[in-house]
Formats: structure tokens, C-alpha cells, sequence
């Protein structure tokens, strides 16, 4: 007979990212796989809700973090995904990439690594020329924290080193690698690996650094007159279509290596070509549990991964229940011999 067990996945998640991974599409296709998608209400105590097959969660906070705890340990068997401790590992833009230089991963025809990069924690340093090091400009300036917020996702290009005076430290300056104005964006559930190409930022020729001023931020990069955009555009989309994806291979690796070392299920990272270089690769920042609406068939991937997670959970407990039963079995089998001999006597 087959198994109408209905199974339940409960999710905390902001507001803003509960709209946009909480798609009708996406509870439907559960629905029809028997996973119930279940909101959880974080001002409320999580041991007082479920039950649960598996937790779902992007969230920050003691609070939050002292819930989960207590639930997993009340319930060690049901997954969360993912661990606070591991996700928080990505809060930080240095952390966050010292893992990408730590894998282990054969490097043959394409090779991979990460951007120079230094972090700076106050403002007097950004006047100090030692700070910068032999980092080449541009760079770009990222704020050192990456929870999330609109605070984090502010950022700059910075042509010269007096550009570097305006900036607010704590910071992480990084060197801008031309990459052909196409950004990699490589999508992680689980075991499965997507990439989709993006437009990213122009390069910046030996001329355009030489007139630049100054820096300037994403969003004013972004905000370009109306005939500059034209043009920008039209040269965005040649680049992107022009564009060959990384070998699947050699994400995989990459993912699956990231996957076990960070011991998170849900994210993604961005990926650039170096120009100069076309067989090397460039992760510039890595992400928790992205956007992945945006990703194509993300309805299938993330019920698929759900079906995995509850149905990989249940095979254990079967098992687990199936051994027990052997173990009362043998226990009562061994009593019922240990009464006869008992009798015989």
C-alpha cells in the first residue's frame, strides 16, 4: 500500500523573503509530492508548534538561535536547515571567503581562487597607504558584515586611493577583476548545482581609470543617463550572450566542496571570468538561502529537495523502528527460552 503520510515543513522567514520563496507554484507542487509547507510564527515558542519533519529558516538573532536549540534538542532527529553556526559563517565577507582558498579540489584545465583583498576596521587606516597594501585599483568596497540588510548590499567602486577617505570601515576592500561585464551567479539545493548568467559591472579600461575620479556606488553606476544606459545596455546583453558558461563539472566541484566544508544546504555564490586569463575563476561572495525564485524551475528543485529531506528522515526512523522491533523481539524470544529452561529444571 502506498504511504499517505502527509509530511510537514515548517519555515521562518522574514516578510520580504517569505513573499518571494512563498509561491503559490511552490506550495502547490509540495502539496502534490504530500509536503505541507507550514509557517512558523518566530514570537512564538517553536517547541509549542509543529509537529515537524524538518525546520526551514533565515533568521538572526539569540532569541531565534535559543529556539532552535532547545527544538532540536527536544527533537534531534528532525533537520534544520540550515545551523545557525554554520550560516553565520557567511555574515562575514572575509570569513565567508577564506573557506573558497581552503578546498582541496584538482585544478587542471580551469582553476579557481578568490580576489586580493584587505579588511579595514577604522578610518584612520584608509589614509594610511600601508592598509591598502599592493592591492590595484579599482577596488571594490564592501561592508565587512553580510546579514542581509540594505546596509550590507551597499557598495563602491573606487578608482584611487583618495576615493578610499569618503568610505565608512568596518569595510573590505577587494580588487576588481575585469570580467567581461558577465557575473556567474551558481545556484546550491542540496546536491543539485544551477548556473545562470548575469549582467555585472562594465570593465574598466587603463583609460577609464586614468579619468575617473574619485569613487562611485553600485547604485550610482546603476543610474546612468538615458543615452549612456542605452549604450550600456546594448553592450551588457552582446557580453551575456556572447558569454560561455564554466564547465558544470567544474561548479559541481566547487559547490559540493563548499557544501561540505561551510556544511550548509541552501546557497549560492558569484563567479567571474578573469579576461586576462579565460580558464581562471574568480568566487566573489557567497550567499545563504538566495533568491532562488529567480532560479529557472526552482518550484521542482526546491520540492525535490524537500521529497529527499523528509523521505531520507523517515527511511531512518523505519529503520531505527524495524531494529527496535528485532531487539524486543530477541529480548522476548531469549526470556521465553530462560522460562522453559527455568521449567525444565
Amino acid at each position: 500500500m502506498a504511504d499517505s503520510r502527509r509530511f510537514r515543513i515548517g519555515y521562518a522567514l522574514a516578510p520580504k523573503k517569505k513573499q518571494s520563496f512563498i509561491q503559490p507554484s511552490l506550495v502547490t507542487l509540495a502539496q502534490e509530492r504530500g509536503i505541507d509547507l507550514v509557517s512558523i510564527d518566530s514570537s512564538r515558542p517553536l517547541s509549542e508548534q509543529g509537529p515537524f519533519d524538518c525546520v526551514l529558516h533565515k533568521l538572526c538573532g539569540e532569541d531565534w538561535k535559543a529556539q532552535l536549540k532547545d527544538y532540536a534538542d527536544k527533537h534531534p532527529s528532525v533537520p534544520i536547515i540550515d545551523e545557525p553556526q554554520a550560516i553565520e559563517r557567511l555574515h562575514n565577507r572575509i570569513s565567508m571567503l577564506q573557506v573558497v582558498s581552503e578546498l582541496e579540489i584538482p585544478q587542471e584545465t580551469e582553476t579557481f581562487g578568490i580576489p586580493s583583498q584587505v579588511v579595514v576596521y577604522d578610518s584612520m587606516a584608509l589614509s594610511d597607504s600601508r592598509a591598502v597594501g599592493a592591492l590595484r585599483f579599482p577596488v571594490i568596497a564592501k561592508p565587512l558584515v553580510a546579514d542581509g540588510s540594505a546596509k550590507s548590499h551597499k557598495m563602491s567602486l573606487v578608482f584611487h586611493r583618495d576615493g578610499l577617505l569618503k568610505l565608512k570601515p568596518p569595510l573590505v576592500l577587494q580588487e576588481f577583476v575585469n570580467h567581461g561585464g558577465v557575473i556567474f551567479k551558481v545556484y546550491v539545493v542540496g546536491d543539485y548545482v544551477k548556473c545562470v548568467k548575469r549582467r555585472s559591472l562594465p570593465d574598466v579600461s587603463l583609460e577609464k581609470l586614468e579619468s575617473s575620479e574619485g569613487s562611485l556606488s553600485f547604485s550610482q553606476i546603476s543610474n546612468m543617463t538615458t543615452h549612456d544606459r542605452t549604450q550600456k545596455e546594448y553592450y551588457m546583453s552582446m557580453q551575456l550572450e556572447q558569454a560561455e558558461v564554466p564547465p558544470q563539472s567544474f561548479l559541481t566541484d566547487i559547490a559540493r566542496g563548499l557544501s561540505r566544508a561551510m556544511r550548509l544546504h541552501l546557497f549560492n555564490f558569484d563567479v567571474i571570468r578573469d579576461t586576462t586569463a579565460g580558464n581562471h575563476y574568480f568566487v566573489i561572495d557567497i550567499n545563504y538561502f538566495p533568491g532562488y525564485a529567480k532560479m529557472p524551475s526552482y518550484e521542482t528543485v526546491l520540492t525535490d529537495f524537500f521529497w529527499n529531506l523528509v523521505h531520507e528522515r523517515k527511511n531512518e526512523d523505519d529503520m531505527y523502528s524495524a531494529l527496535g522491533s528485532e531487539i524486543k523481539e530477541m529480548k522476548l524470544q531469549n526470556s521465553c527460552a530462560s522460562t522453559e529452561e527455568m521449567d525444565n529444571k
